[in-house]
């Protein structure tokens, strides 16, 4: 007996050659489709012994080297199990190990229900002047990120015009074959209902999220220290399949001022004063971030010495201000006549021995 002839299948057919005319055949003589016909119950036990040795490409090595059929392994592909339905709804994949079975389970059970996805963060940078620092702004920041698609709601999928289902005909269900075994399984493309319903969505190619780019309106608190980075929840990339967006992370950065700097919440300037006010004191007007304040230099003030006015600096982003640290700075006269120079050479000798 010849197994490629009662197969009906050439020398060098392939292993899918094979399946396919052992499928062919089993479907024709299978004995549930022909009781008490003994011819075709003969026939199909030659069909299954042929399938058994040409499939397994060691017995089928044998079986060409000295064309004798051996006995199946006892852990071989061919277990004898001859339970198939051969209905015409069968939609099989075929497959001769119980690897393979286990393997499509388990694939099965993964893909049933995706699991949610967390949308990536998004990174931004901002610079501020002094004075957006003080008082807080908001800024149109440029961002490019996923949002979830409009078209779908983010699901991917939009509802079609119902038509039966083409991988199932229409059944809800598929029957794939392992081995000599048949297993049902809900149809994987429309979820057993026979029908397909949804389509992937033109708008986002079936992935629920789009890249946009855009301008968000961020609110930045007065108060803000240079370096310090913002989040705002929710800011990032859409999620998928339900998980939640990601973050929008804003660096900032303030842009150094002319007259004003800066150490922790407090402010600070540098108040040029004269010999004599220094000397006798004097009552002068200072320019801040808010306005013009009235300052008291006292007498016999130092050059580099602080004066400090409480709760007249940077706000607190916490609550509360910071303080005013204004830096005495003395700046000598030009002196243009004697007169002046002989005031000075007086107050030398009378306060020589103070002012070393």
């Amino acid at each position: 007996m010849d197994f490629y002839i009662v197969l009906g299948v050439r020398r060098e057919a392939t292993a899918e050659d094979i399946r396919r005319a052992y499928r062919r055949l089993a479907r024709r003589l299978h004995p549930d489709l022909n009781p008490g016909d003994g011819q075709a119950a003969t026939h199909f036990e030659q069909v299954v012994q042929a399938y058994e040795t040409l499939v397994d490409p060691d017995r089928r090595r044998r079986y060409d080297s000295g064309g004798v059929a051996t006995e199946p392994d006892a852990t071989g592909p061919g277990f004898g199990f001859r339970g198939f339905d051969f209905s015409p709804q069968v939609h099989a994949q075929q497959t001769t190990t119980f690897g393979d079975l286990f393997e499509d389970v388990f694939a099965r059970r993964g893909t049933q229900e995706a699991a949610p996805q967390d949308g990536g963060d998004v990174f931004a940078q901002v610079t501020l002047s002094f004075e957006e620092a003080w008082r807080g702004t908001t800024r149109a920041v440029p961002v490019t990120r996923q949002q979830a698609c409009t078209a779908c709601a983010g699901a991917g999928v939009v509802r079609a015009v119902q038509r039966p289902c083409g991988a199932c005909e229409g059944h809800g269900a598929v029957q794939v074959a392992r081995g000599h075994m048949v297993f049902s399984k809900a149809c994987p493309q429309c979820q057993g209902a026979g029908v397909r319903r949804l389509q992937p969505c033109g708008g986002c190619a079936g992935g629920g999220v789009v890249t946009v780019a855009e301008q968000i309106d961020v609110a930045i608190p007065a108060g803000i220290t240079d370096g310090v980075r913002l989040r705002w929840t929710g800011g990032g990339h859409a999620g998928r399949r339900g998980g939640r967006s990601g973050d929008l992370h804003l660096d900032v950065a303030i842009a150094p001022h002319e007259m004003f700097g800066r150490e922790g919440d407090a402010v600070t300037l540098v108040l040029p004063v004269g010999v004599h006010e220094a000397g006798l004191g004097a009552r002068v007007t200072v320019g801040t971030p808010e306005g013009a304040v009235a300052v008291r230099v006292p007498p016999g003030v130092q050059a580099g010495q602080r004066l400090r006015l409480r709760e007249r600096g940077m706000p607190r982003m916490q609550g509360g201000r910071g303080d005013l640290l204004i830096e005495i700075r003395i700046v000598m006269p030009r002196l243009l006549d004697e007169r002046s120079k002989e005031l000075l050479r007086e107050f030398g000798r009378i306060h020589g021995e103070h002012a070393r």
